[in-house]
């Protein structure tokens, strides 16, 4: 399995945004296109930040269900209407991919 660590920096005041937008869209368009979601975290120091992690089978798998994802209909659509009043919300993103060490397993 390969696990891909996303950062999102936000802009300020838009974090309400971001996280009504995985809530109420994202989430949801990620499951019928495929895509897990294993886990997701909102700072908790007080920085614009979230953060989450995707499982995917390999990179091709990765790189296939991303493209699915940035030309799918509603997507755009979503993204478009959650930008049109308060502008953009996410300033940038960081990407870290990750394979499971083999020594460490959960339980231990």
């Amino acid at each position: 399995m390969l696990y891909e660590l996303r950062i999102y920096t936000i802009y300020e005041g838009r974090m309400d945004a971001i996280q009504d937008r995985f809530k109420e869209h994202t989430f949801r368009i990620f499951t019928r296109l495929g895509m897990k979601v294993v886990n997701f975290w909102i700072d908790a120091t007080g920085q614009n930040k979230i953060y989450y992690v995707m499982e995917y089978e390999d990179m091709a798998q990765r790189q296939s269900l991303w493209e699915q994802f940035k030309k799918d209909i509603e997507w755009i659509q979503v993204k478009r209407n959650s930008e049109e009043n308060g502008g953009l919300i996410v300033e940038k993103i960081d990407e870290y991919f990750m394979n499971q060490a083999e020594f460490f397993r959960l339980g231990n």
